[in-house]
């Protein structure tokens, strides 16, 4: 990790910079294959899983069997593990329920306001070095509370042709029935086009390497919805005297072990808690199993020494990170002062991984700074806000004479003569 002490704000863009992927680049390799799959449907699926997932398959999507039996090669401790998970993620997303919104604005002018499911979704789970089952979780259960009629859900399967065991448990658990064996560009082509055996979604969900990222925006160009603009996973950690090394350190890995482009910033009150974070990080990278991953993501990483609160603070609302945790004395008076955050941990005792598994909120968040303008991935993701109006002949009485004065000064003339044909009408018939 580099270090930065007291760095000027015109630095800080510098130390704050992400890495760069070049979209352009991965754009020419993703677009062929997502051609490929809108022509071919699912038989390029089938041949993609070949050429990238080295597995011979002749179907696309997981039978009624293996759903069945994935159950049976699960440990049992995992499956009360992820039974606890689902039950606070049902719990937290169910509270987000809102009633429908009626109001009237003034006599006789009625508003409404209500939530409407997304008829049709799709779930991209990665399954290559890490297959995230949580992510089933965290984007299963939603769409299930909301009422999503149809759930599509896009994993990409092993040598043998079969997914993961645990993310079909998780799937079934849920009551998502069908999960296509398809990973990469080709998953999001086949959500977004369709295929023979994948109906084609209106807003496809989900975190993935950079050929899921570009090809997630090339479908949002072509007027896919897609649940947020997405990146390399990241942390920020503000670390005060009060932290214990260990636990920050921990935190820091924990992220820098998603992949070589993470990124993770260490915003520190003194350069002793930099140096005592450091060296715990050293000794616990030693034994972690995907060491070299977690070391590469290191090289991108910053540990920024900020002795003045108030500038710490504004460095972390301008890095808008996707994780923040506080490890801070006061950490919801700081809390209270962020506002660009995908997610926030408090306190010594709150690691990113309950957010990523089991507390109740939801960890597919912004990323690369668009948490400056977007929110992590809830209830509200997998509903439309349908609004409602209605008039009485009293209310048109009362804010027609306002609607023709506004259409007249915009020379909209046939909106004020909708207006003035009623309120004629109304008159003339004594409604």
């Amino acid at each position: 990790m580099k270090i930065a002490v007291n760095p000027a704000a015109e630095e800080w863009e510098a130390l704050l910079r992400r890495p760069v992927l070049d979209l352009r680049k991965i754009e020419k390799i993703v677009l062929p294959i997502m051609e490929k799959v809108k022509r071919n449907g699912d038989k390029a699926l089938i041949r993609f899983a070949s050429e990238y997932d080295h597995a011979q398959i002749s179907e696309v999507l997981v039978s009624k069997e293996e759903m069945a039996a994935a159950a049976d090669k699960v440990d049992p401790l995992l499956k009360a593990s992820i039974e606890i998970a689902h039950k606070n993620i049902h719990a937290f997303h169910a509270a987000q329920q809102q009633e429908e919104l009626v109001m009237e604005t003034m006599p006789g002018v009625i508003c409404r306001r209500r939530s409407v499911p997304i008829q049709r979704v799709g779930l991209y789970v990665p399954g290559g070095t890490a297959p995230l089952f949580s992510t089933v979780l965290m984007l299963g259960v939603p769409a299930k509370i909301a009422g999503c009629k149809e759930i599509v859900l896009c994993t990409p399967c092993n040598s043998k042709g079969e997914v993961n065991p645990v993310i079909l448990y998780t799937a079934k658990l849920i009551g998502i029935e069908r999960v296509v064996k398809a990973g990469g560009a080709q998953a999001i082509a086949a959500m977004s086009y369709g295929t023979e055996s994948v109906p084609a979604v209106y807003k496809i969900f989900g975190p993935g390497n950079q050929y899921v990222t570009a090809a997630k925006l090339v479908a949002a160009r072509e007027g896919m919805a897609i649940d947020m603009p997405a990146g390399p996973s990241e942390v920020a950690v503000y670390a005060d005297e009060t932290a214990v090394p260990d636990f920050v350190a921990a935190d820091l890995l924990s992220q820098a072990e998603h992949g070589v482009d993470s990124q993770v910033i260490l915003v520190a009150s003194s350069q002793q808690v930099v140096d005592d974070v450091m060296a715990a990080q050293e000794k616990q990278l030693a034994k972690l199993p995907r060491k070299d991953i977690a070391e590469r993501a290191l090289e991108n990483s910053t540990a920024i020494v900020m002795q003045k609160e108030k500038a710490a603070i504004a460095l972390l609302n301008e890095y808008a990170a996707e994780h923040l945790i506080l490890s801070v004395k006061d950490p919801h008076r700081i809390a209270d002062r962020i506002v660009n955050a995908g997610s926030i941990f408090l306190g010594n005792f709150t690691p990113e991984s309950a957010g990523d598994y089991a507390s109740g909120t939801n960890h597919t968040l912004p990323t690369n700074g668009s948490a400056r303008a977007f929110s992590g991935v809830s209830l509200d993701s997998f509903v439309k806000k349908i609004t409602l109006q209605e008039i009485t002949p009293a209310g048109m009485k009362k804010i027609g004479p306002a609607i023709e004065q506004m259409a007249e000064a915009e020379e909209l003339i046939a909106h004020k003569r909708a207006v003035s044909l009623r309120l004629n009408y109304i008159e003339d018939q004594d409604v």
